[in-house]
């Protein structure tokens, strides 16, 4: 076998990321404009073509600079004599996607197909990446099990083809914790330089990026410490403090490099910009009758900065970073496991990943945990003499030889904590800068173990993770196509999940574009009743001529079914007979907010069975003239 690997491993890579690039097509194509592409798209056009930046500021540009590429060869009408490009910035996002997408004589399905092909080309690069990283750190087989994990995670299909900046900033924190442990092991000015260019695109992926800041200052200042065993031993520490200055003056201009790209980044992004529009964007988020200290500072920096032409353009740098921190601290409305709130829950993120993350990944990566319990816990107890002086030493040696391990778990524990502790519960995909981490760290743990273990030991095991990772490929297979929903076997699966949480775990408006297949297959049914799909189909209701749509995401609804909708919403009254499209995340804010009165809720549809299910963020009811009378009776009553 290990002859087979050494000898197939380049075609191995090729199925491995073909699937992944079949699968991300497909979906690419068949889902719907999700939530956050309605701004992504139109900001992202606007970027390359205007120059100006007053489009989605909140998040840095080069993602979406990317995916715009292939818009550029298109013909497409960008009329910024329309009313969207001159409102708030909030608004304006919003709007310009409505415009843009739907009612511009653009269309639609071909723009948001093109623009997330970009986005699948970064995950096959990460893919690789994982591959080559692992493969350094723990061998050729090493690396093409943590490509696996990661090409057969559902979450990561899910969002890999999505014009969002989640998959951008795993690939981008990865690319750049890679060079940077490299200048570290080697700080030659070639490496100061490509660490610093990685570490720009880092900035320019997202703004959560700023957590891995404190980690590599971390580093630059233990690694050349303890980094030569002969100094450390003998005490020099004038000989470590020499390092530890040549470090850190290549690690300062590393930083100015990453700093003056990120400048000019934002200066081909926003040259064009009014000077007077980035004033009014700060207006709009940061109140000027707000006493808190952070905005009063906040408002000063940027409107000092954007009055210089040279620091212009890192002035909207800044704003996209101070805007990140408010949002987080504001909170969002946020459905999980029967309640509402805008404050965020602790157990939010372990729970998500606990649910979302495949049994066959969580039983590798809690392996790899007990594993290297274990090994601390040997070492611990094995101390003899001076416990602390051998504590320190064996620490010393551990930083001394892995300081990769060291560096990306410091990290994962430093951005999982800031992401518990925090208010904005939106979705795993904030947990992905993580995810290439836990699997490079997963795969290295497991292999070295194999390695130590006995050659019985060591087949019993790879037996092991063999079911374990067929299980995982076959339970991957077999969620096709609904991986951005996706849900283990604990809480029912994919179709289950909304009942637990909601938003990008479970909808996210992909669904649309299936509701009118259903729609058009459904009254299709009674002539073609042999039809495995119109299994379904209830003679005793009528066709569909007209539903009822309440749906959670930004596609345009008329587009979509023509005539065959009307608009609905959890407060809409009177309650009426007939047939209801509501997407998940509405149906569990209308029954669970209790702030809610239950006249102006979906309060009567908790204990009335959905007809069926679209995609997974859909439900489908046929409700009865008696049900619709009860339902009114009772809220009535109320």
């Amino acid at each position: 076998m290990k002859k087979f690997i050494e000898k197939h491993y380049k075609k191995i890579i090729i199925v491995i990321l073909g699937f992944v690039t079949i699968v991300s097509v497909l979906n690419a194509k068949n889902d719907s404009l999700i939530y956050d592409e309605d701004a992504h798209i139109p900001a992202s056009y606007s970027y390359l073509t205007q120059h100006d930046f007053r489009l989605n500021p909140e998040h840095p540009p080069i993602i979406k600079n990317l995916s715009a590429i292939p818009l550029l060869f298109m013909d497409l009408n960008f009329d910024t004599n329309q009313p969207f490009w001159n409102e708030n910035a909030n608004d304006a996002q919003w709007n310009a996607g409505k415009y843009f997408l739907f009612n511009a004589d653009n269309n639609p399905n071909r723009i948001i197909f093109w623009s997330r092909l970009p986005i699948i080309f970064i995950s096959l690069l990460l893919g690789l990446f994982i591959f080559k990283w692992t493969r350094e750190l723990a061998g050729l087989g090493a690396g093409l099990f943590a490509l696996l994990l990661y090409a057969l995670d559902p979450n990561i299909l899910g969002h890999n083809h999505f014009v969002t900046t989640d998959l951008g900033i795993a690939a981008f924190m990865t690319f750049s914790f890679y060079y940077f442990l490299r200048f570290m092991k080697e700080p030659t000015w070639k490496n100061v330089f490509v660490s610093g260019f990685f570490l720009a695109l880092m900035q320019l992926a997202k703004f959560s990026s700023v957590i891995a800041f404190p980690v590599f200052g971390l580093v630059i200042i233990i690694y050349p410490l303890i980094k030569n065993k002969s100094h450390h031993e003998k005490g020099n520490f004038k000989f470590k403090f020499q390092v530890l200055g040549k470090y850190l003056g290549k690690g300062i201009v590393m930083f100015a490099f990453s700093l003056i790209l990120v400048w000019g980044v934002y200066y081909f992004n926003t040259y064009a910009m009014p000077e007077n529009r980035l004033p009014e964007t700060i207006n709009y988020y940061f109140n000027a009758d707000d006493t808190n200290i952070k905005t009063i500072y906040s408002r000063q920096i940027l409107f000092y900065m954007n009055e210089s032409p040279v620091l212009r353009p890192l002035a909207n740098y800044f704003f996209g970073i101070a805007r990140v921190f408010q949002r987080v601290a504001g909170g969002n409305v946020t459905y999980f496991m029967g309640e509402i709130d805008t404050k965020g829950f602790l157990s939010y993120f372990p729970i998500v990943f606990l649910i979302k993350e495949p049994l066959a990944i969580l039983f590798f990566i809690f392996l790899a945990l007990g594993i290297s319990i274990s090994h601390i816990l040997k070492n611990v107890f094995s101390f003899s003499g001076n416990f602390f002086k051998n504590l320190f030493s064996r620490f010393a040696y551990y930083l001394r030889t892995n300081i990769v391990g060291f560096s990306l778990i410091v990290f994962i524990i430093l951005y999982s904590i800031t992401s518990i502790t925090g208010r904005l519960n939106i979705g795993f995909r904030h947990l992905f800068p993580i995810l290439p981490f836990i699997y490079i760290l997963t795969t290295k743990t497991i292999f070295n173990f194999l390695k130590r273990s006995e050659k019985h030991s060591a087949i019993i095991w790879k037996f092991a993770l063999g079911f374990m990772l067929l299980s995982l490929a076959l339970e991957t297979i077999g969620a096709y196509p609904y991986y951005m929903s996706y849900f283990n076997q604990v809480v029912g699966g994919s179709k289950n999940g909304y009942q637990y949480v909601t938003d990008s775990n479970a909808d996210w408006g992909q669904d649309l574009k299936r509701l009118k297949i259903f729609i058009d297959r459904y009254n299709w049914c009674p002539k073609n009743s042999l039809d495995s799909f119109c299994k379904i189909y209830n003679p005793n209701f009528p066709p569909i001529e007209k539903i009822r749509v309440d749906y959670f995401g930004m596609a345009d609804t008329k587009y979509y079914l023509r005539n065959h909708y009307t608009p609905w919403w959890k407060s809409k009254r009177p309650i009426e007979p007939g047939w209801y499209a509501i997407s998940t995340l509405f149906l569990q804010e209308g029954i669970y907010n209790k702030n809610t009165p239950d006249n102006e809720s979906y309060r009567w549809l908790k204990n009335i069975q959905p007809f069926t299910q679209v995609g997974t963020s859909i439900l489908i009811y046929h409700i009865t003239p008696e049900q619709a009378l009860n339902a009114s009776i009772t809220k009535e009553l109320n």
